[in-house]
């Protein structure tokens, strides 16, 4: 795919879905020995999705596990859409983009792995941390320059800003 018509896609999402661990935590699951799990967000992956939702694209997670660290996580930032313990990833993606009456052609998903690779094919954009699977990375329409859970989906998420052209006036409203 051409820069071109890359950035005519990412100006037209009007609903970015991403994967939890490896892509908004570093993937590492922590368990301490009452087997209460925890993981590390990033502040700066949060401002970038409340800086989606405030630009008007929804913002959703789809995950295959279920943790109430996320489900918090995901009420701090206003995320309303959170879908855990969904093995089939292109099923919730499907369901979500039917629930929310958006196209796959005005999505896109950020994922790690290879569970993500179905729901990665229902959208019109792709993409991946740094540190993401190598065969993952070969496939996606962009990959991050940061790792999960250490600002890639603050990349991606000013990357689409930028295609609409808004992230200067984002920045510029902390000034």
């Amino acid at each position: 795919m051409s820069a071109g018509e890359l950035e005519v896609r990412a100006a037209g999402i009007r609903l970015a879905v991403f994967d939890v661990d490896g892509v908004l935590t570093d993937g590492r699951l922590i368990l301490d020995d009452h087997g209460v799990q925890t993981k590390a967000f990033h502040v700066r992956d949060g401002l970038g999705l409340k800086a989606l939702m405030h630009h008007d694209i929804a913002v959703a997670v789809i995950t295959a596990r279920e943790s109430s660290v996320v489900e918090r996580r995901m009420a701090e930032l206003g995320i309303e859409h959170l879908r855990q313990g969904q093995s089939d990833k292109r099923l919730a993606m499907r369901a979500l983009l039917a629930e929310l009456d958006v196209p796959g052609s005005q999505a896109s998903y950020m994922g790690d792995d290879l569970i993500d690779w179905p729901a990665m094919r229902e959208c019109a954009l792709s993409a991946a941390p740094a540190d993401a699977d190598a065969w993952i990375r070969s496939r996606v329409d962009i990959v991050t320059q940061a790792p999960g859970g250490f600002g890639a989906v603050r990349e991606f998420c000013e990357r689409l800003l930028a295609a609409r052209g808004v992230l200067e006036d984002w920045r510029a409203g902390y000034q």
